[in-house]
């Protein structure tokens, strides 16, 4: 029996809970910026994630943890007047959260009002549900966020697949009830074994958004910067790139000044 598909003139967290039930999956894409933001939402993205990855694509980083929130807050609220049809979830940068449940929903409280986004996203599971469980209480929608989280890289040391032991297995999928009991509406599994991310997405009654997690969870989520092919030295088993535009614009770049030097460019049609 097939399952006749719903067009969603606006996605919510709802929406994305019905996508789950009807057995269709979920996409997701970063955006950091008004203009690219409005071409993936145009394109028919269900979810805009304004990452924390905005560090290292857009700043030049080496890790996510420098970005501040007021730097969160600018690019959030960019994407957010680009975007009439995707659900915006915005991510907590580190350090506004972990530890001080109260600072956790100040920050997310700041989000919210001055960028006009839809939801939150933290990283971790038990260690920070306190702030989970503030900022759900205070109406604000919260994405979790497990497996390699990115934020604490420097406890890991690597960013090699997680929970491939079955302790710490374990301990994800306690994290993910954890989340799922607390109110999240939905969690992204990051580089985590096909099978236990699977198991997940049948234990958890809310969507699994995965990223290097298989394809037997509710949706996926990719950098753009990453699935564009504007960045070509990151090279992770679970990127697809659909454009090489690290190619297309570095040759485009490469004709404009070759134009300019020739006096090729402007031409007599191209001036006043």
């Amino acid at each position: 029996m097939s399952i006749t598909k719903k067009n969603y003139s606006r996605i919510t967290t709802k929406s994305l809970q019905e996508i789950k039930n009807n057995n269709e999956k979920i996409s997701m894409l970063t955006a950091y910026d008004y203009t690219l933001a409005k071409i993936i939402d145009t394109a028919g993205v269900e979810v805009i994630l304004v990452g924390d990855s905005a560090s290292n694509v857009m700043a030049g980083h080496e890790t996510t943890l420098p970005i501040t929130l007021n730097e969160m807050i600018y690019h959030a609220a960019s994407v957010v007047r680009a975007v009439k049809r995707a659900l915006v979830v915005v991510d907590m940068p580190f350090g506004t959260y972990q530890g001080n449940s109260l600072e956790a929903l100040s920050s997310a409280i700041r989000i919210m009002k001055e960028t006009g986004g839809h939801s939150v996203k933290l990283e971790g599971g038990s260690e920070i549900i306190d702030s989970v469980n503030r900022i759900i209480s205070a109406g604000i929608p919260v994405m979790g966020h497990l497996g390699l989280t990115p934020q604490s890289i420097y406890k890991f040391g690597t960013y090699t697949v997680r929970a491939k032991e079955e302790k710490e297995a374990e301990k994800l999928l306690s994290d993910a009830k954890l989340l799922e009991s607390a109110g999240c509406f939905a969690i992204v599994l990051e580089k985590v074994p096909s099978k236990l991310a699977e198991k997940i997405a049948k234990e958890i009654n809310i969507p699994i958004i995965g990223i290097g997690a298989g394809n037997k969870v509710d949706g996926q989520v990719l950098v753009l910067h990453d699935m564009l092919g504007m960045n070509h030295e990151f090279n992770p088993r679970f990127l697809r790139r659909y454009l090489n535009l690290y190619e297309e614009i570095t040759g485009a770049v490469k004709n404009y000044v070759n134009d300019v030097k020739s006096m090729d460019f402007p031409n007599k049609n191209e001036q006043y």
